[in-house]
């Protein structure tokens, strides 16, 4: 595993989403005693000082102990940001709402960067500079693939003496149940599903018992979703300060992907989403 260095990271590009992910990338840094990279991709790095210079005087007026570095980039964001993520202990991006043209998560650039950064990445969506509520929320699939994420939200939950709402969404398709007027409540096919959403059920407790072990400071909170689980992870971001997914590799495919719910969460969650590398 790559070794980070003490400091977060955020890309800028002087729009207001970027202006947004600069202020939360420093509340970041300022919540972990870190230092701050402030990085701008250009096509001329003659042309990045300007923008460089605002955030470093925006960031003095706000957090004048922070300590800010800053670098100008010749080429495209997301590579920028994927290689300035390897001492980083967080990355953080802007991205404008729904229909923007514009920021530094528009298209298929956010999702290089979530597909190829070396840590956690922060994108902060529209508005959004920090949720609506307090609680950390924790997308769940299954132990292995989002072990990675599920420490990172307990930290996170750690970080902010917060409570960590867990939505486990199982990775097999749901199955519906025979008709109860059709055939006994004792079926094999109703035994069968009734067998599965306990083991679904299970999925939170087993996966999450040696980090609330670690962490019995964190209250946490789990239910199972099984169907339409996008729809049920952004609504639960309405009352969230940041929601938390994994990534993992695909098959024939270079980089790691966060998944339909996660793609689905970086285009309309209500807070900003925290993307974690697999392993």
């Amino acid at each position: 595993m790559t070794h980070h260095q003490e400091r977060v990271v955020v890309g800028v590009d002087g729009s207001t989403a970027s202006v947004r992910a600069l202020d939360r990338a420093a509340d970041e840094a300022v919540r972990r005693g870190c230092a701050l990279r402030v990085v701008y991709a250009v096509p001329d790095r003659d042309e990045a000082g300007p923008v460089l210079a605002s955030s470093v005087s925006r960031l003095g007026d706000r957090h004048r102990a922070l300590a800010v570095e800053t670098v100008a980039v010749e080429g495209g964001a997301a590579r920028a940001l994927a290689d300035a993520s390897r001492s980083a202990v967080l990355t953080v991006v802007g991205t404008r709402g729904l229909g923007g043209l514009g920021g530094l998560l528009f298209g298929s650039v956010g999702v290089r960067v979530a597909a190829h950064a070396h840590g956690p990445l922060l994108v902060v969506r529209g508005n959004h500079s920090d949720g609506c509520g307090r609680d950390v929320l924790l997308h769940l699939q299954d132990a292995d693939g989002d072990a990675a994420a599920a420490g990172y939200a307990f930290e996170e939950a750690l970080r902010r003496g917060a409570r960590l709402r867990v939505v486990h969404t199982p990775a097999h398709r749901h199955v519906l149940p025979e008709l109860p007027s059709l055939v006994p409540a004792t079926s094999p096919g109703q035994e069968r599903l009734s067998r599965r959403e306990r083991a679904d059920e299970a999925v939170p407790r087993f996966c999450l018992a040696a980090l609330r072990d670690l962490h019995p400071q964190v209250q946490v909170v789990a239910r199972t979703v099984r169907s339409a689980p996008a729809h049920a992870l952004v609504e639960a971001t309405r009352d969230a300060a940041v929601v938390v997914i994994g990534t993992r590799g695909t098959a024939g495919r270079p980089g790691s992907h966060p998944g339909a719910v996660g793609h689905a969460l970086l285009h309309h969650s209500h807070c900003p989403v925290a993307v974690v590398p697999a392993g």
